[in-house]
């Protein structure tokens, strides 16, 4: 009888709320990368991570509702939104997913940074402009989230001054990119055909 009791309290305070917490990482993981899907216009993807994502739901809220009076299965609930929130928002992070706009703006010349860049098979359109110290030029790009570190690089290479912001896009329709790397991922990531090769 003691051992049996050990192995129920063993599950009811360790295995369970290990379970819960995984289960929790899972679908709040998945429903981070669902909502950055949506909102980046991967229209196909979302709602299949969110059909798992519901399901693994269940199955954690499905644990806490029969054992309401085990208060390690609420805390390990919590931690495990948390820790998934986390691991999503990184997930996504590695995966680079969509387009960002870069916006440079330096009073030197430009001619170099912007060879760089057509170099590399980024596209590139300058503007005069008038900044609050006298005439500058605006370079505007648009890049894959996946290329924009060698672009940043660029810039720290030939325009180290010069004040830039990157920010993030939904989609883009034709263009200038460097070339893709891996083909079948990025068509994947790219299901709507955004990216064209440029001429």
């Amino acid at each position: 009888m003691l051992e049996f009791s050990l192995s129920g309290d063993i599950y009811a305070w360790m295995i369970l709320p290990l379970l819960i917490f995984s289960a929790r990482i899972c679908d709040v993981s998945l429903g981070t990368l669902r909502v950055i899907f949506i909102a980046k216009g991967f229209k196909y993807i979302a709602p299949v991570i969110g059909f798992f994502e519901v399901i693994i739901w269940l199955l954690a809220i499905g644990q806490v509702m029969q054992n309401v009076g085990n208060v390690a299965s609420y805390i390990a609930y919590g931690g495990g939104f948390a820790a998934g929130t986390f691991i999503g928002m990184a997930v996504e992070e590695r995966l680079s997913l969509g387009n960002v706009v870069v916006r440079i703006i330096t009073n030197r010349d430009e001619s170099k940074i912007v060879e760089a860049m057509r170099g590399r098979n980024f596209g590139v359109t300058t503007m005069d402009a008038e900044g609050s110290s006298g005439p500058v030029k605006v370079i505007l790009t648009i890049s894959r989230r996946e290329d924009l570190s060698e672009l940043i690089g660029l810039i720290h290479e030939h325009q180290p001054n010069a004040f830039f912001t990157v920010e993030e896009i939904k989609s883009v329709k034709e263009g200038v990119f460097p070339k893709k790397r891996v083909g079948m991922i990025l068509n994947w990531r790219d299901p709507q055909g955004f990216f064209r090769k440029g001429k």
